[in-house]
């Protein structure tokens, strides 16, 4: 058999939702074959995820400019949680700095002017090396009032393996909980697939909602795993009920493995762009342990322009489908970041985390080259550790480095640019320090060579500092996490 997909390709909504003491319901519908362009992948519990390197440190005489796209993600993170929570090791490779960071709300300013992104940094010493540097920059989505009217379709594998209750029970209670706080004039679909695709709920007004709720109920796990052509209709779907200037989405809920029909990982991909060239996102999360595709999910949600959510609890459904839900509305498309570094003060530099984000330098004046999305009242940070030529200490006024952020409004706009210089910080703040110990810790669970002189109780200590700024007690969660791998 050739390396396609007989998995869960969980494109749109693949909610990975677990309980928040953890779930051991390996279900292995079926094996799991992925193209090499995946790469190798590691299992843990039957879960599969990408090996990957840490990126290296560059020198910046032979090359001063890094880039790379956003990555608004958050998966790892619940993936950790996941593992920590049920007393497992957590595996190496599940760990993806970028998407630790980027789970959590940093207090960063609003975008002003006609901007709908907003950018800062800072730089200091570097927690783990004091002869180095750390630089920490911080991206802020514009927060807004409303959002423009949406369209959204849920595409629900309801195979057997799906009615343990932290899969579609669950799943049931997140639909009935986006339906009750969505605008009444938003439209929602239902597409449904196990051993045949049914549209359970054509599209509706949200004002609807006891229409919608009985089709929700209706909702029950039985049979086989058959996609068939359930990603073309959900798309189809979309597309019928298109509304220009709204925010038009498919968000795919699974627990593991089923067959779109499509023979290939390129074909799949094709899809799931064509229809985001469209202005049709997918947002993908997935539900369960023992079938967990993570590779796969990160790969279709970035082509998809959306993002990829792992649900391990109760908590982390109301995070994505309430707290947070104006994340699915896109106020910045195909953003990409590029730093230029001073050699004449930098020796070496090291981009923490997004190693599968990384882009050449022409990339980044590329407008036809796919980037990453930020959502409304979405925050990115991203770190680098910095080695100084001759470990020399930077001055108040030294020009270390150049913050260029592009991105487009909308998709098919052009593109803007925001820069801004880099000096070394007189006073750091809170987030500096919070971002310093979640990156130390995403460093010691990945073992990675980089973690200098890390511990637990260094991270904690970082964490501590920034507690004041913690929207419903995220980073509070975080501390007892460290805490726990601590013993």
């Amino acid at each position: 058999m050739n390396k396609l997909i007989n998995f869960t390709l969980s494109i749109a909504c693949i909610c990975t939702f677990y309980s928040c003491a953890g779930d051991d319901d390996s279900d292995g519908e079926s094996e799991i074959y992925l193209s090499n362009e995946l790469g190798i992948l590691t299992e843990m519990s039957g879960d599969k995820f990408s090996d990957f390197s840490d990126n290296p440190f560059i020198d910046a005489k032979e090359n001063s400019v890094s880039t790379f796209s956003v990555d608004a993600d958050g998966a790892s993170y619940s993936i950790m949680r996941k593992y920590l929570k049920s007393n497992w090791k957590v595996e190496k490779n599940s760990v993806r700095i970028e998407e630790f960071l980027n789970y959590f709300t940093f207090n960063y300013q609003e975008p002003t002017d006609d901007n709908t992104v907003a950018i800062n940094s800072e730089l200091g010493t570097c927690p783990w090396d004091t002869t180095h540097y750390l630089l920490r920059l911080g991206i802020k989505g514009k927060a807004l009032t409303e959002i423009p009217q949406s369209n959204y379709v849920f595409l629900i594998d309801v195979s057997g393996s799906m009615s343990s209750e932290n899969k579609l029970p669950l799943f049931k209670k997140c639909l009935m909980n986006f339906v009750e706080n969505t605008n009444p004039e938003d439209r929602i679909s239902i597409v449904t697939y196990s051993g045949d695709v049914r549209l359970l709920l054509e599209s509706t007004p949200a004002k609807e909602s006891k229409k919608i709720n009985s089709a929700i109920e209706k909702l029950s796990a039985d049979g086989c795993t058959n996609g068939g052509d359930a990603l073309k209709m959900a798309y189809r779907e979309a597309l019928n009920n298109y509304i220009e200037g709204g925010n038009n989405r498919v968000i795919l809920g699974t627990d593991g493995d089923f067959n779109f029909g499509i023979t290939s990982t390129d074909e799949l991909l094709e899809l799931v762009s064509s229809y985001a060239d469209k202005g049709i996102y997918m947002t993908t999360c997935g539900f369960g342990s023992g079938n967990l595709n993570d590779a796969m999910m990160e790969k279709i949600s970035n082509r998809g322009n959306g993002t990829y959510e792992y649900i391990d609890c109760e908590n982390q459904m109301l995070k994505v489908f309430l707290y947070e839900r104006s994340k699915f509305y896109a106020v910045a498309s195909d953003s990409k970041c590029q730093i230029t570094f001073n050699d004449e003060f930098v020796s070496q530099y090291r981009l923490i985390g997004y190693e599968n984000r990384v882009l050449n330098t022409e990339d980044f004046t590329d407008d036809k080259k796919d980037a990453g999305e930020i959502g409304a009242s979405q925050t990115i940070t991203a770190l680098y550790e910095i080695i100084p030529n001759n470990n020399a200490k930077f001055s108040d006024s030294d020009n270390i480095a150049k913050f260029d952020f592009r991105y487009k409004k909308a998709l098919n706009l052009e593109s803007i640019t925001l820069n801004s210089s880099i000096l070394p910080t007189s006073t750091l703040s809170n987030e500096f320090y919070f971002a310093s110990g979640v990156a130390a810790f995403g460093m010691l669970l990945r073992e990675s060579e980089y973690k200098g002189s890390s511990t637990f109780d260094l991270a904690a200590d970082l964490v501590k500092k920034g507690l004041d700024f913690d929207p419903n007690g995220y980073r509070a969660e975080l501390l007892e996490l460290i805490l726990k791998s601590n013993k």
